[in-house]
């Protein structure tokens, strides 16, 4: 998707931009004429084309130099151009760059200028296709998830869109599921997703945390215990397998149950029967399980911590969350429902946005909480939130000439000026944008 194709009738052109492009690591296509050209880009995607204005059956007036240009267009309104023209057509190259075109160059053309522009055209290309990726996916995901119980889930980011819809569909089909991801990035959310939109919405949802039940009380908590059966129980203890009887138990944590728990948990999971603590009468139960842990369970396998067997038993399917470093489009909206706002102040959605957050969801309710408290009816501050100053990003707003001062101390490398204005290149770009600059 980086490469650059190459349009020109000219043997000696393509062996010397192809070698140019190599000695600066960007990979090349050539079509030596028109026609080869447009076949190229409707049979791939490119990052960047450059086009000769002068073919060798029309040498001077540029005619098939613009038809190529605007069929290129026509294939791909946002591929970018750059136009490679002899002085007699300089003019008609300005007026294409008017119509969309992204550069021209005079030949013979200037090594530096050329490299740092095919380079910049390439990064901005690239984001423009993430970009239209993830805007088709999230309103393909959109579709999908349009009527369905999303039990109040923020969904933006282009991953947890695809978290939610891959719950949608295994929720309508009988089998346990195991969602894996980092602490406090909403495992739990998943599952309840999966529960209400399932054919068992309407019967009990039990969650239970495995790492927090202690070794000796893990029977009792998860099977029941009749009166007597240990010190102090005096009336009949109902497990959480008993409890979810006809609906979904959710065993959080589950990479932290001891292998003996283990082996008792696998037995109820094959047979769907248990004995509670001090009683001989076998129970049966239909219960849906969905487990989550943060843990590696094949890391564990393999040192002899987590049981194989129960581990396929558990993942007939898994559903992977990303931290909420990897879902930044959520953080805003995520920010926005724990405040009860409809808008954050600019430079609080910066300095949320900036943040790495490891706590993940969980840490950012906890900042959300604090701030609600903390600004009592005033307008949010980012010292509200209780960030770390060193992790946050607080650049002010930026000026057109601050953007033109950085690019020009780059040599028009954006990556480089983002760098030094301390953005991001999206950042960049889109206060590019704001300004109405072109690369």
């Amino acid at each position: 998707m980086d490469r650059v194709l190459i349009i020109d009738d000219n043997q000696s052109v393509h062996d010397a931009l192809s070698l140019l492009f190599e000695l600066n690591d960007i990979e090349t296509a050539s079509a030596l004429t028109a026609q080869e050209g447009l076949d190229c880009i409707r049979s791939e995607r490119f990052g960047a084309v450059i086009q000769d204005m002068n073919f060798t059956e029309d040498t001077t007036s540029g005619r098939e130099g613009i038809e190529l240009f605007h069929e290129i267009r026509d294939i791909d309104p946002d591929l970018p151009i750059i136009l490679l023209t002899a002085w007699t057509n300089l003019e008609t190259a300005v007026s294409l760059v008017r119509h969309g075109a992204s550069d021209y160059l005079s030949k013979p053309w200037d090594d530096d200028k050329l490299i740092a522009s095919v380079q910049n055209l390439l990064e901005m290309r690239s984001l423009q296709l993430q970009a239209r990726d993830g805007a088709n996916r999230k309103r393909r995901c959109r579709d999908v998830l349009g009527g369905v119980n999303l039990c109040g889930t923020v969904v933006e980011s282009e991953s947890m869109c695809h978290s939610v819809e891959l719950a949608v569909n295994v929720a309508r089909a009988d089998v346990p599921v195991l969602i894996t991801g980092p602490n406090g990035s909403g495992k739990e959310q998943i599952a309840k997703i999966i529960q209400a939109n399932s054919q068992r919405s309407d019967q009990p949802f039990v969650c239970v945390n495995m790492g927090a039940i202690p070794e000796e009380l893990m029977e009792a908590e998860l099977f029941g215990a009749e009166v007597g059966a240990y010190t102090g129980l005096t009336k009949r203890r109902v497990g959480r397998f008993e409890a979810a009887h006809g609906g979904t138990l959710f065993l959080d944590e589950i990479g932290n149950l001891s292998l003996e728990g283990q082996a008792k948990l696998l037995r109820v999971l094959q047979t769907g029967q248990f004995e509670p603590l001090g009683s001989h009468q076998t129970k049966t139960v239909d219960v849906r399980i969905i487990s989550a842990t943060n843990a590696n369970l094949k890391s564990e396998i393999s040192a002899k911590r987590f049981r194989e067997d129960l581990y396929y038993r558990i993942n007939v399917i898994e559903i992977e969350l990303q931290g909420l470093a990897n879902r930044r489009d959520d953080i805003e909206p995520l920010a926005k429902l724990f405040l009860s706002v409809d808008k954050l102040p600019n430079n609080v959605s910066r300095a949320l946005n900036s943040y790495h957050w490891p706590g993940n969801v969980r840490e950012l309710q906890n900042c959300c909480q604090r701030a609600s408290i903390l600004s009592a009816g005033r307008e949010l501050s980012v010292e509200d939130f209780g960030l770390p100053a060193s992790d946050i990003q607080l650049t002010e707003d930026i000026s057109e000439a601050d953007i033109r001062k950085a690019l020009t101390q780059a040599n028009g490398t954006v990556a480089k000026a983002a760098r030094s204005l301390g953005l991001s290149r999206q950042s960049l770009y889109r206060r590019m944008e704001k300004f109405g600059m072109k690369v």
